[in-house]
C-alpha cells in the first residue's frame, strides 16, 4: 500500500472517529457508514497497488460509501504528461441543523492524493452557499458552516470542488459536484393547520360514534428518526369524547349526550411527536362539537285548561283563540299537528296549525247560539309531525288539553221561520185578500215583539201590504197576471222595544221617505196617526192630549232582518182569444169551390194549466154566407175555403167574413174577428196580377228597399229647403244691418267746387239727398215763375238761411268732460277688454243747449233774421248763392212794404 493511500485511509478513519461524537441514534448510523467506507478504501488502494491494473487516461475517485462520488471525467491537458493515477478524497458531508455554537461548524474536508502537504495545491468550492454559508480552507480543504441552518427551509446544498496549482492556477483534478446535506433534529412541534375544528354528532348516539378527524403536521424529516411521528391524545373533554392516537379520529365516549342539557362541547386535542416519547414536542387545538337534535321529547301543553269567549254572532271561520304545546326539541322536530278529539268539538269548531309559530288556531266551524248552549268544552290534542322510531320506547309523543269556549249573548235581529219562500195567489183575488203570512221571532231571551214591513224599493207600486203585527201579506191593488206574473218583495222584521213617552215630547226624526213605513215603524198601538203629530216638519211627536202610551221604536238599523218572497200570480181565464193578426186574404176571380184561401190562428193572453183549446165557427151574422166556409182543423187553427165557382170583381171586390173564436174556459170566453177577402185577377197559374185596391197592390209590390229610398229622397229635399231658407235669412239680416247703419258715419267728400247749383253735371245730388229727406222742406206757396229758369224755378218758395254759431263765453263744458272721464275710467277698469288703446265714440250732446241747431235743413222759419248781403262781396264763385239769399231777401221786403 502506498503512503498516500494509507494517508487517505487513516484520514477517513479519523473522520469517522470525530463523527462518533454525535449523540443519540445518529452516531450509530454514521459509525456503520464509516466502517463500510474504510473497507471500500482499503480494497480500492490494494487494487491500485497491483501492477497492470491501472487504467490509462482515467482518475480514480474515492468517496464514502454513503456519500455521493465525484463524477469520472477526463482532461486531456492533465493527462498529456503521463499516466498518473489521481482522485478526490473527502469525508461524508453532513451538517447538523440549528447549530448554536460560537465557532464555525466543521463540515468536512476535501483532499487530493496528489497533495503532499507543501501548500502547492489550492482548494476552492462554488455553488449554493459557497463563500457565504460555507467557507473552505484553500490549503487544507476543510469546509466550515458559518451560519445556522434549518432543514425545514432547505434540506441540502449542491456545490462543486476544484483543486488548482497555486502557481499556475491550472486544474490539477477535474471539477466535481458534491452535496452537503442538513441533518434533521427534532426542532418543530406538530401543528394543526386546518383549524378551527367544528364537528357535530346527534344526541343519544352510541359509544364509539365517529364525530370527526383532526390531523397535525410536523415539519421535521419523516424519513429520519421519530421527529415527525405524531400521536394524538385528549387534554380536555375526555369524559365525553376519545381520539384515536394514530388517526386523530374523535369518537363519543358516552351514550347519553343530551342536547337539551348541553348542546355543545369544547374538546382540546394534543399532538406529540417522537411517537409520544419523553422529550418530544407537542401542539394542541380546540375542537367544538355541536350536539344535534333528535326528536326525543314529546310536546307538552303548559296548561291543562284554556278558556276563551266568543259572541254568538261570530261568523264561520272567526278565530276564537290560540294554544301552543311546548317542545324542547328544535327544527322540524318541533313541527306539530293539532286535532280535536271530542265529537261535539269537531262539529262546532275547527283547529289548524300556524306553520310559523306552531300554534293551534281554534276557529268557528258552525254558527253559535247562546240560547241553545252557552259553554262548549273542546279537547285539543297535539302530536309531533315527525316521529323517530328509534325513540318510540321513550313514551307517547302527544299531549292533550281542554279548551272551554263561552258563548256571549248579543242582541240579534229577528229570525224568520221560513215556510216556503214561494206564495201563490189567484189574479182575481179581491183587494185586501190575504196572500200569505210571514213569521219572525226574537231569538234572544227577552223575546221582544216583532214588527213587519215591506221594503217599498221592491214594491214601488204598492201592490201588497203587510200587517205590522201579524205579518199577514194582503193585496193592495187588483192583480193582473198578464201584466206581471211574478212579484219579488222583501219583508222586513225588527224588534219593537216598548217605551213610555209623555205627551208633547219630541220622539225623533222620521226615518225614510215613506210615511206609511214610518208610521208602521214607530206606532205599535191602535191609535190614529194624528195622535202622533206635533206640527214639526220631519219630526214625530206624541200629541198633547194623548196620555202616556206604549210606543215601539227601533233605531238600530242593523237589527232588521230581511226575507225575500216570490209571489206567483195564478192565471184565471179572464181574456178572450183573439185572431193572431188582422188577416187579409185574396181570392182569384176564377176560383173553384173548396179552394183554400187562408189558415187562421188565434192568441190568448191566458195560460191555462191544461193548455189552450180553441173552437172556430162563423159568427151568427155570417150564417147566410154562401161564398166561403170555415173548417176547424182541431189543432187551434182553422181553414177558410171557397164555396162557389168564380167571383166577379165588378159585382163585389171585397168580402168581410166574421169568425167566432171560443176558448175552453172555465169560464169559456169568446171573441169575433173579421177576415178581409179581396177578389183579384190572376193568371193561368193562379198568381195574383191585380186587385181593385191600389193600396193592397202597392203594399204587395213595394219592397222595403224602395220605401227606404223614398224616405231618403224626402229627407234630402227637406234639408235643401231648410238650407235655402237659412241662406235667405242670413242675407236679409246682412242687408238690414247695412240699412240701420248710423248716418253720421257716412261722410261724403267732394274736392271740386263745381259750377254752382245749376251745374248738374259736376256731381250727383242723389248721393246727398239719399242721406236726408227733403220732402218736408217744400213749401205750399210754390216756386218761382217760369221766367226764373234752371234750378231757380224748382227751388222751394221758402229758403232757409245758413245759421251762424258763435261761442258763448258763459258755456260750461264740465259736464262733457266728466262724462268722458267716467267712460274712460270704466274702459280702463274693465278686465274683459283687450289691453290696448281703443277709440271710444260718445254720442252725448248734453242737455239744454243755449244755441239753436247748427244745420239749416231742419229750420222751418218762413223768414230769415240775418242779412246775407255780405255774400256779394265773396267773389264770383258765390254769386249764385248771393243771388239766391240776397235776392230772396229783397223780394220779401218789397212785399212787406
Amino acid at each position: 500500500m502506498s503512503a498516500s493511500s494509507l494517508k487517505a485511509t487513516l484520514h477517513a478513519a479519523s473522520w469517522c472517529t470525530v463523527v462518533m461524537a454525535l449523540p443519540g441514534f445518529s452516531w450509530t448510523v454514521l459509525l456503520l457508514l464509516c466502517t463500510l467506507e474504510q473497507l471500500g478504501a482499503l480494497a480500492m488502494h490494494t487494487e491500485a497497488g497491483l501492477p497492470g491494473l491501472e487504467q490509462p487516461g482515467t482518475l480514480a475517485m474515492y468517496t464514502e460509501a454513503r456519500g455521493p462520488g465525484l463524477e469520472q471525467s477526463g482532461d486531456s491537458m492533465l493527462l498529456a504528461g503521463g499516466r498518473v493515477k489521481r482522485g478526490w478524497v473527502w469525508n461524508q458531508f453532513f451538517v447538523v441543523e440549528e447549530y448554536t455554537g460560537t465557532e464555525p461548524l466543521y463540515v468536512g474536508k476535501i483532499h487530493s492524493d496528489s497533495d503532499e502537504g507543501d501548500g502547492s495545491i489550492k482548494y476552492t468550492i462554488s455553488g449554493e452557499g459557497a463563500g457565504s454559508i460555507f467557507l473552505i480552507d484553500e490549503v487544507t480543504g476543510d469546509i466550515h458552516a458559518t451560519e445556522r441552518l434549518d432543514r425545514e427551509q432547505k434540506t441540502f446544498y449542491t456545490l462543486r470542488a476544484q483543486a488548482r496549482d497555486r502557481q499556475t492556477n491550472q486544474l490539477l483534478e477535474p471539477e466535481s459536484e458534491f452535496i452537503i446535506k442538513v441533518q434533521d433534529i427534532n426542532d418543530s412541534e406538530p401543528r394543526f393547520l386546518e383549524g378551527p375544528y367544528i364537528g357535530s354528532v346527534a344526541e343519544l348516539s352510541p359509544i364509539g360514534t365517529s364525530v370527526m378527524q383532526v390531523m397535525a403536521s410536523d415539519a421535521d424529516d419523516p424519513t429520519y428518526g421519530s421527529s415527525a411521528r405524531v400521536v394524538y391524545s385528549v387534554l380536555e373533554g375526555e369524559q365525553h369524547f376519545t381520539v384515536d392516537s394514530k388517526t386523530g379520529v374523535i369518537r363519543t365516549a358516552v351514550a347519553n349526550l343530551d342536547r337539551e342539557t348541553q348542546d355543545r362541547y369544547e374538546v382540546v386535542i394534543r399532538a406529540t411527536d417522537m411517537a409520544g416519547q419523553l422529550g418530544g414536542l407537542s401542539g394542541s387545538t380546540t375542537v367544538t362539537i355541536v350536539i344535534t337534535d333528535v326528536n326525543d321529547n314529546p310536546p307538552r301543553f303548559p296548561q291543562k285548561m284554556y278558556q276563551f269567549s266568543v259572541v254568538e254572532t261570530a261568523l264561520v271561520g272567526t278565530a276564537i283563540g290560540r294554544v301552543k304545546a311546548e317542545d324542547s326539541d328544535v327544527g322540524e322536530n318541533t313541527d306539530m299537528t293539532y286535532q280535536i278529539k271530542d265529537e261535539e268539538g269537531v262539529q262546532m269548531f275547527k283547529v289548524t296549525t300556524d306553520s310559523n309559530t306552531q300554534e293551534a288556531i281554534i276557529t268557528v266551524q258552525k254558527p253559535l247560539d247562546y240560547e241553545a248552549k252557552m259553554v262548549h268544552t273542546v279537547v285539543v290534542e297535539a302530536l309531533n309531525k315527525f316521529v323517530d322510531p328509534r325513540f318510540v320506547d321513550l313514551g307517547t309523543f302527544r299531549d292533550q288539553t281542554i279548551v272551554r269556549v263561552s258563548v256571549l249573548d248579543v242582541d240579534e235581529p229577528p229570525e224568520f221561520r221560513p215556510p216556503s219562500d214561494l206564495i201563490e195567489v189567484q189574479e182575481d183575488a179581491y183587494v185586501g185578500s190575504v196572500v200569505g203570512v210571514v213569521t219572525a221571532l226574537d231569538p234572544d231571551a227577552a223575546n221582544n215583539p216583532v214588527r213587519y214591513a215591506i221594503d217599498r224599493d221592491t214594491d214601488l207600486e204598492r201592490i201588497f201590504d203587510i200587517d205590522a203585527n201579524t205579518g199577514a201579506i194582503v193585496t193592495g191593488k187588483v192583480l193582473d197576471r198578464e201584466t206581471a206574473g211574478w212579484h219579488n218583495i222583501t219583508v222586513l222584521a225588527m224588534e219593537a222595544d216598548c217605551e213610555e213617552l209623555e205627551a208633547g215630547t219630541l220622539h225623533g226624526l222620521i226615518w225614510g221617505p215613506d210615511p206609511d213605513w214610518n208610521f208602521e215603524r214607530y206606532c205599535a198601538i191602535n191609535e190614529p196617526p194624528d195622535m202622533f203629530t206635533c206640527g214639526i216638519p220631519g219630526a214625530l211627536c206624541v200629541a198633547g192630549a194623548t196620555p202616556r202610551l206604549p210606543f215601539f221604536t227601533n233605531d238600530n238599523h242593523s237589527q232588521v232582518s230581511r226575507a225575500s218572497l216570490r209571489i206567483r200570480i195564478l192565471d184565471v181565464n179572464d181574456n178572450p182569444p183573439e185572431l193572431a193578426t188582422p188577416y187579409e186574404a185574396a181570392v182569384c176571380e176564377d176560383a173553384k169551390p173548396g179552394q183554400l184561401i187562408q189558415t187562421i190562428s188565434v192568441v190568448d193572453r191566458d195560460e191555462p194549466q191544461s193548455g189552450h183549446r180553441f173552437y172556430f165557427t162563423l159568427a151568427p151574422e155570417a150564417t147566410d154566407n154562401h161564398h166561403f166556409s170555415l173548417l176547424d182543423i182541431q189543432d187551434n187553427t182553422a181553414a177558410v175555403h171557397t164555396r162557389r165557382v168564380g167571383f166577379n170583381r165588378q159585382e163585389q171586390d171585397i168580402y168581410f167574413l166574421p169568425i167566432l173564436v171560443v176558448d175552453s174556459g172555465p169560464p169559456a170566453l169568446s171573441s169575433t174577428g173579421t177576415l178581409t177577402i179581396r177578389v183579384c185577377g190572376c193568371d193561368s197559374t193562379g198568381a195574383i196580377q191585380s186587385c181593385n185596391s191600389t193600396a193592397y197592390v202597392m203594399s204587395g209590390t213595394l219592397s222595403p228597399g224602395a220605401l227606404i229610398a223614398l224616405l231618403v229622397c224626402i229627407l234630402i229635399l227637406i234639408v235643401l229647403v231648410l238650407l235655402i231658407l237659412t241662406l235667405k235669412r242670413h242675407h236679409k239680416s246682412h242687408l238690414t244691418s247695412e240699412e240701420d247703419e248710423d248716418m253720421r258715419d257716412n261722410v261724403i267728400k267732394y274736392n271740386d267746387e263745381g259750377g254752382g247749383e245749376q251745374d248738374t253735371e259736376a256731381y250727383d245730388m242723389s248721393a246727398l239727398r239719399s242721406l236726408y229727406d227733403f220732402s218736408e222742406l217744400k213749401g205750399s206757396d210754390g216756386g218761382g215763375g217760369p221766367g226764373d229758369g234752371g234750378m231757380i224755378s224748382n227751388l222751394p218758395s221758402e229758403l232757409h238761411a245758413l245759421p251762424q254759431w258763435f261761442q258763448n263765453p258763459d258755456l260750461d263744458f264740465s259736464m262733457f268732460r266728466d262724462y268722458i272721464s267716467r267712460k274712460v275710467d270704466q274702459a280702463d277698469e274693465d278686465l274683459s277688454v283687450p289691453p290696448y288703446d281703443s277709440f271710444q265714440t260718445y254720442a252725448f250732446e248734453g242737455s239744454d243747449s243755449p244755441v239753436p241747431s247748427l244745420s239749416s235743413i231742419n229750420t222751418w222759419s218762413t223768414s230769415s233774421e240775418q242779412d246775407f248781403s255780405y255774400l256779394s262781396s265773396w267773389g264770383p264763385r258765390f254769386r249764385q248763392l248771393a243771388a239766391l239769399y240776397a235776392g230772396h231777401k229783397g223780394e220779401e221786403e218789397s212785399e212787406e212794404s
